[in-house]
Formats: structure tokens, C-alpha cells, sequence
């Protein structure tokens, strides 16, 4: 039995495949068996090679159509084969995928519950707000009691002098 390299044969019969199945291949049929009907109906009798019945013609392509078929076939199987290895390929990604997203999910929840933990700035803010105003309110009532009204007015931000203003500028707002 003759040897053959079946991925070169198998590249072979999907080009063939493939071209038969152009509009390309279908003119060219067309052109030539309307050759043939009309060379074996027009021409002189003795030059004509396949007469009416055009017997010859129907082995003709009863040969192509026997050989197109396990080539066709053939072609098929290889796309399967190729389909079938893109979809196992595409069923691991997905796999990988799903997993690293599940992953994500579960990192995401941890830093949601880590954070359901930690100080906002809102929050912060209205503690810092509230005791600032308990040390006040601590400090009022010593002020109060405690020391002469030369040291509470030490203790007061200085006052600002109003600016004068000259007669062509308008007045500022502060």
C-alpha cells in the first residue's frame, strides 16, 4: 500500500472542498458541461464524441460527484476535529475564568467586611466635632470659676481692625 502524509492529503481535499464550494467552481461546471451539450449538439456528427443521450457526460459527472463527496467528507471531519479542540480549549478558559472571578468575589467580600471596620471620614469627623465641643463645654465652666478677666482675655482670639477704605475703591467683602 502506498504511503501518504494524511495531514497533506487532508490539507489537499479541504482546498478542493473549499473550492467547490465557491460560485467560481459552480460557473466553471456550468461553462463547461453548456461546452459540452453544446459541442455534442451543434458540431458536424463525426466530430461530436459524446452524441445525445450524452452518456459520457453522466459518467463524467457521476466520477466527480464520487470523488467530491468523501473529499467533502472528509474536509468535515478535519473542521470537527479543529471545532472540537477550540471548544475543549474554550471549556478551560471559562473554567480559569470562572475561577478567578470567584476568586475576586470572595477578596471583594473580605475587603467589604474589612472595611465595615475602618473609621470613615464622616464619621471621624462628627467624633472630632463632638468632643471638641465636650473639651468646650469642660472649659466654660473653669474659665468661669478660674482667673481674671485679663487672662480670659488673653485667651481670645485677637479682633481684626476694620480696614479704611480710600474714597475710588469699592468696599471689600471679608
Amino acid at each position: 500500500m502506498p504511503r501518504y502524509d494524511p495531514e497533506a492529503f487532508g490539507r489537499w481535499s479541504e482546498t478542493i472542498a473549499r473550492f467547490m464550494g465557491t460560485a467560481r467552481f459552480l460557473v466553471y461546471m456550468t461553462l463547461v458541461i453548456l461546452f459540452w451539450l453544446g459541442w455534442n449538439s451543434l458540431a458536424p456528427a463525426q466530430w461530436r464524441y459524446d452524441p445525445y443521450t450524452f452518456t459520457f457526460l453522466t459518467l463524467m459527472l457521476s466520477i466527480q460527484a464520487s470523488y467530491a463527496a468523501p473529499l467533502i467528507l472528509l474536509a468535515q471531519n478535519r473542521q470537527a476535529d479543529r471545532d472540537r479542540l477550540a471548544l475543549e480549549e474554550d471549556r478551560r478558559r471559562a473554567a480559569i475564568q470562572k475561577a478567578e472571578t470567584e476568586f475576586l468575589a470572595r477578596e471583594i467580600a473580605a475587603m467589604r467586611i474589612a472595611l465595615g471596620e475602618v473609621v470613615t471620614r464622616d464619621f471621624l469627623r462628627a467624633e472630632l466635632n463632638r468632643l471638641t465641643e465636650e473639651i468646650a463645654e469642660q472649659r466654660r465652666p473653669e474659665e468661669l470659676t478660674s482667673g481674671s478677666p485679663e487672662r480670659r482675655h488673653e485667651r481670645r482670639p485677637p479682633r481684626r481692625q476694620p480696614q479704611r477704605q480710600s474714597k475710588g475703591q469699592p468696599k471689600r467683602s471679608t
